[in-house]
């Protein structure tokens, strides 16, 4: 197991990882991220160097953590070969399974070695899927042409938003979460649709892993275009600095999935994984 700290070593990851798209998408959003400023304090493990079979990135050993945060304890794997990633997994230097964490990646792999490991380690895995999509091409990003309130602003999210924000994520609904949504809107791009009280009410925003998340319209203000008009802003947001515009959306969310096709996104062929880890003792925990 290396921890990658050169920033030499971390730029060229950054290359090799655009070899193996679309599977490598999480950890090469995550790896750029590290690489312009590192704003949530990541770090890179990987089996061996250069010719790495697994990469693991995950929060920065120094850093704080609440050990009950899956929100910020999360990790993006991608691997060539499984057995490798499964060594990693397995290795208490790579991973801190006495706490709460998730690991996310595009590979079927990854839901099999986390319930092979995780049960030698007492730990309860909850595995999620999605349909993955992403925007391939800025200019294929059709223009939105709606008469907009002009009470209205097209605008970003800031800090006093995140209470809203988590109330109305799914994922939500909790103190962590609250503070992970704050941490995600100061340091990645967002876009929203402001009232004129400067309210939101549509808005979607970018997570750790540069993926789009919590695209989200008020209920009252659904079927006006604003959800389309958000997504498209912040993709080509996303494509002006260089980065993919990638995201998730679940299978049964046909709204979201025909807005989607509208825009041209590409629906990729493999699905996004989402595995929360629960170690045994903490299930019973009513604050969880």
């Amino acid at each position: 197991m290396l921890v990658l700290s050169s920033s030499t070593k971390l730029q060229m990851l950054e290359k090799m990882l655009m070899w193996s798209f679309p599977e490598s998408l999480k950890v090469y959003g995550a790896v750029m991220n590290i690489n312009r400023g590192n704003p949530f304090r990541k770090e890179v493990v990987v089996d061996t160097w250069p010719d790495f079979k697994a990469v693991v990135t995950r929060p920065q050993r120094e850093s704080d953590m609440d050990d009950l945060d899956h929100y910020t304890n999360a990790h993006a794997v991608f691997y060539k070969e499984l057995q490798a990633y499964k060594e990693l997994l397995e290795n208490t230097n790579t991973i801190n399974w006495g706490q709460i964490f998730q690991i996310q990646g595009l590979q079927d792999g990854i839901c099999e070695v986390s319930r092979t490991v995780a049960l030698t380690k007492e730990v309860d895995v909850k595995i999620s899927s999605f349909r993955t999509v992403i925007h391939s091409d800025p200019d294929t990003l059709p223009d939105i042409k709606f008469q907009m309130d002009p009470k209205l602003t097209v605008s970003y999210l800031d800090i006093s938003h995140a209470s809203l924000l988590n109330e109305t994520w799914s994922r939500g609904g909790n103190p962590r979460c609250h503070r992970y949504l704050a941490n995600l809107i100061c340091c990645f791009p967002s876009v929203c649709i402001l009232d004129d009280k400067g309210r939101p009410l549509s808005w979607s925003l970018t997570d750790q892993f540069a993926t789009m998340i919590h695209g989200y319209t008020l209920p009252e203000h659904r079927r006006k275009g604003y959800s389309r008009l958000v997504a498209t802003t912040l993709a080509k947001k996303l494509h002006s600095r260089g980065f993919p515009a990638q995201g998730n959306v679940l299978e049964t969310n046909m709204p979201s999935v025909t807005m989607l096709k509208s825009m041209n996104a590409q629906f990729l062929p493999c699905s996004f994984f989402r595995m929360i880890h629960t170690p045994f003792h903490f299930l019973s925990k009513p604050h969880l």
